[in-house]
């Protein structure tokens, strides 16, 4: 349950820094506690968006993995983020990634902060 709460944090603080880093990503409240609670749900979305689309992902796109030496990887965590942004509109969440250029930087941004966040806090393995 920590790993589960640990990663979520880090989800969301590395989605924080992308929407304040690019102003393509928006993501709105009616005041900062709202914010917070969105950007916590999106961060939620986006953790089971990755644990259940993306390897399915990933397996289909294995020759493409192989083919660009990993660099699809990348393509594939915009796809996520942007499949993240559509769901959040479904669910009322003012989460919105305009474009896919602005999800392949907004992907980039998400995974070096997330990776760093991972590093810095603990988890069940320590």
């Amino acid at each position: 349950m920590k790993n589960f709460v640990v990663k979520t944090l880090a989800n969301a603080g590395a989605l924080a820094v992308a929407i304040w880093l690019l102003k393509d990503i928006t993501l709105a409240g009616d005041n900062f506690g709202h914010e917070v609670l969105t950007l916590i749900l999106v961060a939620l979305l986006f953790g089971v968006v990755n644990v259940i689309v993306k390897p399915v992902v990933k397996l289909l796109a294995l020759p493409l993995f192989i083919l660009t030496l990993g660099l699809i990887t990348l393509v594939i965590n915009a796809l996520m983020l942007l499949l993240t942004s559509w769901l959040a509109g479904k669910f009322d969440l003012s989460f919105d990634v305009d474009g896919f250029g602005t999800a392949l930087v907004g992907a980039l941004i998400v995974s070096v902060v997330a990776w760093a966040l991972h590093v810095v806090l603990p988890d069940d393995k320590d």
